[in-house]
């Protein structure tokens, strides 16, 4: 029979059908990012560490406060580490640890628990907490990445400076960017391990990747580009931590811990665009852009896997959805290419998440209400 009442039943909590609990989904992202959290740390003196400790402390604190107000029993489903976690990622590996602190607690209390707690916030609360970072700090955002390729490509975006016919990396190369020393660990020698298994720099790596991932892909990743999978120059932690990052993906995969068309459709977008229109924005010739530092770079994988397949924040219907994360790839292409963004893949998933509300109403309208009255 045909339920009744159907527009109030938009607006609850999404039911999803997923192969995984909610539990085991938030605590498999939280081993995901506190991987890569873990690459990060290795080439910064533990400075990775020390903002995701920050972020969690934030996070459970408030989380913990918050269920004790509320006689709530949810602090062990783990969407308080797996937000703060996600956060982590976001931020530059020399953020102040403290503002770490205060953005975790702003995304439980302000994104999460004012609009009802987890599957009712209309925003992702590690995005929330990114923009209440990025906003309220600018100057200390802007100092941590001072130094970071991206930053130096935007620079030289918005001041003319770029030699259409060359690659990102060496242009980065040509304007002082060194991109030799990516897997040399800072002081003594590598872990016990690390050597043996990737080699020696940036060549070891390459060769590793070409005999594991690219091996199916039918093509070879040159050796200047394998500083994008592991570097140790400022970025954003989700950058500096991109191998583990997407071992960590390819499990929530294997795990059906979430709808894997959403991030392949993402993908799929993006990269069109990038090929196609990626140098041409900056002088370039059409089809001539680079799919791999745009993937790569700028927290797009983190945005693909771990932002836009985020149920809580998404449309019902699997139209909305296609609608919602075509939207999302196209609004990150133009953030990063033609704003000359770094991040503005993470500013793509926040507007697409404000404007969810509008594409329910369109299913309440067209689907849901038709459905109803059949």
């Amino acid at each position: 029979m045909p339920v009744r009442n159907t527009p109030l039943s938009l607006y609850r909590r999404p039911q999803v059908s997923l192969a995984r609990s909610t539990t085991l989904r938030m605590w498999l992202v939280s081993a995901c990012a506190g991987l890569a959290v873990v690459q990060s740390s290795l080439t910064d003196d533990g400075a990775s560490l020390m903002i995701a400790f920050a972020a969690l402390s934030g996070a459970v604190l408030s989380e913990f406060l918050l269920n004790v107000k509320l006689h709530s029993q949810n602090i062990a489903d783990g969407s308080a580490a797996a937000s703060a976690l996600i956060f982590t990622l976001l931020l530059p590996n020399t953020f102040p640890p403290v503002l770490a602190f205060l953005g975790s607690i702003f995304a439980m209390t302000v994104v999460k628990h004012s609009f009802g707690g987890l599957g009712a916030n209309w925003l992702n609360p590690a995005v929330g907490a990114w923009l209440f970072a990025r906003f309220s700090w600018p100057a200390a955002f802007e100092e941590s990445l001072r130094n970071s390729p991206l930053s130096l490509l935007s620079t030289l975006s918005r001041n003319g400076g770029l030699d259409p016919q060359g690659s990102p990396l060496s242009l980065l190369a040509a304007n002082g960017m060194d991109l030799s020393g990516a897997f040399s660990l800072p002081g003594a020698a590598s872990p016990a391990g690390f050597g043996a298994v990737f080699g020696n720099g940036a060549e070891g790596v390459a060769a590793f990747l070409n005999r594991t991932v690219f091996s199916f892909l039918g093509t070879r990743l040159p050796a200047e580009y394998a500083a994008l999978f592991a570097p140790r120059f400022p970025a954003i932690i989700a950058d500096r931590g991109l191998l583990c990052l997407l071992a960590g993906t390819i499990v929530i995969v294997a795990f059906q811990a979430g709808e894997t068309w959403i991030p392949a459709v993402f993908l799929i977008v993006y990269a069109f665009l990038v090929r196609l229109f990626g140098a041409f924005f900056l002088g370039g010739a059409l089809g001539n852009g680079d799919i791999l530092f745009g993937i790569c770079s700028g927290g797009v994988i983190v945005a693909v896997f771990l932002l836009s397949s985020d149920p809580a924040t998404a449309p019902k219907s699997r139209g909305g959805k296609a609608a919602a994360v075509v939207l999302a790839a196209v609004l990150a292409f133009m953030f990063r290419y033609l704003a000359f963004e770094p991040y503005g893949a993470f500013f793509a998933i926040a507007l697409v998440n404000i404007l969810v509300l509008l594409i329910r109403g369109v299913e309440n309208r067209f689907l849901y209400q038709k459905a109803g009255g059949l």
